[in-house]
């Protein structure tokens, strides 16, 4: 097996790892709702240590139920995630067509491959 497989391999099963071990090690049991992102985390911690704090803005927008806001974080994740692809794709591409223009200068230059022979 190549070096870069065992790589992707071992990559894969991490992220896998990080994404089970969570569930199946229950350290979200002992909350009321165990998985709630950072704002409602910090939210909760702000009004525990001062119940009289008020925001300094309040949102642009406020989606009519959490799981409209959940999937609108799940679209911006997946946009972003595609933006990034689609650059270092791009990036790779070029890449790869400026190896394959070189090795056809190198190859024409070369004596013997301009088509004539023995003169």
């Amino acid at each position: 097996m190549k070096r870069g497989t065992k790589i992707n391999l071992l990559l894969l099963l991490a992220v896998a790892a990080l994404a089970v071990l969570p569930l199946a090690l229950g350290l979200g049991d002992h909350k009321e709702e165990p998985f709630t992102g950072a704002d409602a985390e910090a939210e909760t911690a702000i009004t525990e240590l001062d119940p009289d704090y008020e925001p300094w803005f309040s949102p642009l927008y406020e989606p009519p139920s959490g799981e409209i806001e959940s999937g609108l974080f799940a679209l911006q994740a997946a946009v972003g995630a595609g933006a990034l692809a689609y650059y270092f794709g791009l990036r790779r591409g070029r890449r790869q067509g400026a190896a394959r223009a070189q090795e056809q200068q190198g190859a024409a230059r070369t004596p013997g491959h301009d088509g004539a022979e023995g003169a």
